[in-house]
């Protein structure tokens, strides 16, 4: 066996950490899923953040600004068709902007307390009432936190989570894992697939005792009580009396203040998050 060194090393050679082939192997989906938990735990960590108050809705929900621009260029029946839709939606946007912002200023996002940071708001990190909530903490200038997930049709974060709390994901439960970990609190605005998937993951752990009690609000009535019929749910033995009582329904983003702050989300005794363990 020749001593020398082969002129072009193959990928064998390199360092693991340093090879993608290789860790974007099938077999190695176990170690991509630790490091994904691992890289936003440590930052979150270093930012000392103890607690969050999620945001979910439509990431079709239009700005202001996409709202005008959308009226300018609208021609032809489709155009003015999808306007009509997007302006039933859009006052949610400054509802959650609204929410996000007093949120932050009143349950502790702005400064550290004993050393941390609790309840900042988070979200998935996309448009529409994701944008208006991570807006509405910047509004503030609190900080806040987008989970943002690989998607073919979301290109790029929404421009207002703050830079180093804007992170992306490839695995869908590492994100939701990430969203339910520090949660003190839930407002949940009208959206799709994505929000009920949301909303009923959390409830699920609640229901189920998996996960720990968080206030959960539901904001804009006449959305919530037509595209659910939780009384039905009841009726029907699918789900007790008791848990429709995990959450409120309201209209006004104080509204949604108020019902968190009544359900405990300012309680400093009401959320234990593990610390590390000191050394010895």
């Amino acid at each position: 066996m020749s001593s020398k060194s082969p002129s072009k090393p193959s990928r064998s050679y390199m360092l693991a950490v340093d090879d993608n082939v290789f860790l974007r192997r099938d077999e190695m989906r176990g170690m991509r899923f630790a490091l994904e938990y691992d890289k936003a735990e440590l930052i979150l960590r270093d930012w000392k953040i103890r607690s969050t108050i999620i945001v979910f809705g439509s990431a079709r929900v239009p700005s202001p600004e996409q709202l005008d621009a959308l009226r300018k260029s609208a021609n032809g029946k489709s155009d003015v068709a999808r306007l009509d839709r997007l302006m039933a939606l859009a006052p949610y946007y400054e509802s959650a902007r609204a929410f996000a912002r007093l949120a932050s200023e009143q349950g502790g996002a702005l400064a550290l307390k004993d050393g941390e940071r609790f309840n900042v708001i988070a979200t998935g990190g996309g448009p529409g009432i994701m944008e208006a909530a991570n807006r509405g903490a910047a509004d503030a200038g609190a900080p806040s936190i987008g989970f943002n997930i690989v998607l073919a049709h979301e290109e790029k974060p929404n421009g207002y989570s703050t830079s180093d709390l804007t992170f992306q994901f490839h695995y869908f439960a590492m994100r939701k894992m990430h969203f339910a970990m520090r949660a003190r609190a839930l407002a949940i605005f009208p959206g799709g697939f994505g929000t009920f998937d949301e909303l009923f993951e959390i409830l699920t752990l609640q229901q189920t005792g998996k996960g720990r009690r968080a206030p959960v609000v539901l904001v804009g009535t006449d959305f919530w009580r037509k595209a659910v019929d939780f009384d039905f749910l009841v009726d029907t033995g699918v789900i007790a009396a008791a848990d429709v009582k995990l959450f409120d329904v309201v209209d006004t983003p104080e509204q949604a203040w108020q019902s968190l702050v009544a359900r405990g989300v300012l309680d400093p005794n009401g959320f234990v998050w593990p610390r590390r363990a000191s050394k010895v």
